[in-house]
């Protein structure tokens, strides 16, 4: 099927089903120069656009063969940010995957679940999060684990979350922004600790040895 459009609507279309072409038009043209652009329409699809589309097809399969059958496993991370425990798994393919955050073995239910959408990553690949809110008193009480299915494992794979890691939430976390300011603002410091150190050396050093002029004269 070919179509043709201007200012946001069809101008015409030609249909190929069956060796058998059918024609629409909204055009304001005569039918004898309606013929005659059908006529040439037909021949370029069959001279051009049909044998240039089987002959391009296979050997662009062929290209995508690899990317299309391949199986990139997940990276799965459990961990707790404040009142939230957070289930991610990233850069997998295919996109289907089956991820569950349990609590004390048994799944979490749908309504305490936020997230779960999938998304595409840059590489091709994809990634799913999903989250659970949680009270002050249930931190230690239960275990949370986020199990993952995928075409690409073997088996699921469980990742659970670290009691060292649960133990951490209340400590103060600069990030990585303010790791990376913290070594600066450090030589800033040195640099300006040795500038003031040499000011009064030289300071100093310049004062008359024996004492006042005064007392001199």
């Amino acid at each position: 099927m070919i179509s043709n459009s201007f200012d946001g609507s069809t101008t015409d279309e030609l249909r190929d089903v069956d060796k058998k072409f059918t024609y629409y038009h909204n055009l304001n043209i005569s039918a004898h120069e309606l013929k005659i652009g059908l006529e040439f329409t037909k021949v370029l699809h069959e001279t051009l656009f049909k044998p240039l589309c089987f002959q391009s097809s296979p050997g662009y399969l062929v290209k995508r063969r690899n990317q299309v059958i391949r199986k990139v496993k997940p990276k799965v991370r459990l961990f707790q940010k404040g009142f939230r425990v957070s289930c991610l798994a990233t850069g997998f393919y295919p996109r289907h995957i089956n991820l569950t955050l349990l609590r004390d073995g048994q799944p979490v239910s749908d309504n305490e679940v936020t997230g779960g959408d999938l998304l595409p990553n840059g590489d091709g690949t994809y990634q799913m999060r999903k989250s659970l809110e949680i009270r002050a008193e249930e931190r230690e009480k239960h275990k949370y684990t986020c199990s993952a299915k995928h075409l690409s494992l073997d088996n699921k794979l469980d990742v659970i979350l670290d009691n060292v890691e649960k133990k951490t939430y209340n400590k103060f976390d600069p990030g990585e922004p303010y790791k990376s300011v913290i070594p600066s603002v450090l030589i800033v410091l040195a640099l300006v600790l040795v500038l003031v150190t040499g000011v009064v050396i030289y300071k100093h050093k310049k004062r008359p040895a024996g004492g006042n002029l005064e007392d001199k004269k």
